[in-house]
């Protein structure tokens, strides 16, 4: 799928599935050789610690950026803010996590998946600064549980634009993400994130989003669902 091609129906939409095949084909070669190195990073995430539900099974960094005219600039460590009127459950404080390396961040895969945000972002806004929040997280079922990748349930993040990527899924069912309207909870479309590179770009000002919980299909293997969040808004959130 080619970059307009992304942007048209994200403008007609609100929202793009894209397989991985053909975000494979965004990215190009050299972010597919260094595919696994990027991956590989996702073994080494701190806890979740400001999980309202008690829930222990989350994992995640977390880094700031500001983008203008394609160029990113890592912002110093801040902590992650949403009010209580996007995220409910674990909104309305200051959320500190462990920094994305600074490897991670100049690893050529993730530099060509901000590089192609960024092209979609440009072609709907035209010139802007935004400011670029990026999340690393993992979700670990424990054995006979769920986990939620989304515990707030169907939410906007608040911001203007988010794309979501699939990492990894190992050994876990379930996972539909669900994509709907700014009212009512009748779902516009659902699909899993199933391969690496799967992924979706939403406009967060039109739709809702949320995946259902994973567990584990054998309790006695690891399971775990790795994802990468990166969100695009024009001003950045003020906390408390």
């Amino acid at each position: 799928m080619t970059q307009p091609d992304l942007h048209t129906l994200v403008r007609r939409d609100g929202f793009d599935f894209i397989p991985a095949r053909q975000m494979a084909a965004v990215l190009g070669p050299e972010a597919a050789a260094a595919w696994p190195v990027l991956a590989e990073s996702w073994n080494d995430l701190g806890e979740d610690r400001f999980m309202a539900d008690g829930g222990r099974y989350r994992r995640r960094r977390h880094a700031a950026l500001s983008a203008s005219k394609g160029a990113f600039v890592r912002k110093p460590h801040q902590p992650h803010y949403q009010s209580r009127d996007y995220n409910p459950l674990n909104g309305g404080v200051q959320r500190w996590f462990e920094p994305v390396t600074d490897a991670t961040l100049a690893n050529p895969a993730m530099q060509a998946v901000l590089a192609a945000c960024d092209r979609m972002v440009t072609g709907e806004a035209g010139a802007r600064d935004w400011h670029v929040e990026l999340h690393q997280f993992r979700i670990e079922p424990e054995p006979g549980q769920t986990a939620s990748p989304t515990p707030e349930g169907l939410h906007r993040d608040g911001v203007d634009w988010v794309f979501v990527m699939l990492i990894a899924r190992e050994n876990v069912a379930e996972g539909v993400t669900r994509i709907a309207g700014a009212g009512g909870d009748d779902d516009l479309d659902r699909f899993v994130l199933a391969e690496p590179m799967d992924a979706v770009f939403l406009d967060d000002r039109r739709v809702r989003h949320g995946v259902t919980p994973i567990q584990a299909v054998d309790p006695t293997r690891p399971a775990y669902r790795d994802a990468l969040v990166i969100t695009f808004a024009q001003t950045a959130p003020v906390g408390p």
